[in-house]
């Protein structure tokens, strides 16, 4: 087979339940797999084709399982420098500027922890203004909580640009919702 080429060709595949939850982010050769195995049904073509001697298969961008798949837990995701910058959409949750770091609510020094509930992102001059000191001790507030993002939406979105024809399975769900979503 050849690689997926084409003008819609992503490289990667959502994979649905078969009860149409988002499950996981796949390689599109690996969806093409699954088509032809049987195991699933393409929901939505990316565009792309792949060739073999005898046939030309759609690459799918959505896939759906035929068969329902128990997840047998929720998912967590790591507290990282690249997902809180996700999550807070690149902007400080001070000011709303363009965000470059991260910043711990409540200071480490000052018994916080390295947790999705006490790291925001946010710029140069807030994180430098706020230092080490509690958010009372400063003029400063919050824009929205910091919140732990869950489930399987978060970590397919989390993972990089979204195409638009992945938008209605992931029920709209921006990075924000998505962490909201707990």
């Amino acid at each position: 087979m050849d690689p997926p080429a084409g003008p819609g060709s992503q490289g990667r595949s959502l994979v649905l339940n078969a009860s149409y939850e988002p499950l996981a982010v796949v390689p599109a050769r690996r969806a093409v797999v699954l088509v032809l195995a049987q195991r699933a049904d393409s929901v939505e073509p990316s565009g792309a084709v792949v060739h073999s001697e005898r046939l030309v298969l759609d690459v799918p961008s959505v896939l759906r399982l035929r068969q329902f798949v128990a997840v047998p837990y929720r998912r967590r995701i790591a507290v990282s420098r690249r997902a809180v910058m996700v999550r807070d959409e690149h902007r400080c949750q001070y000011c709303g500027a363009r965000a470059e770091s991260i910043d711990h609510v409540v200071p480490r020094s000052r018994g916080g922890t390295h947790s999705w509930d006490n790291v925001v992102a946010a710029c140069r001059p807030c994180n430098s203004r706020k230092r080490d000191r509690l958010l009372h001790e400063t003029p400063m507030h919050l824009r929205r909580p910091p919140l732990v993002p869950h489930g399987s939406v978060w970590a397919i979105v989390s993972a990089g640009s979204v195409p638009s024809s992945w938008q209605p399975y992931l029920r709209g769900m921006t990075f924000a919702d998505a962490a909201a979503a707990g």
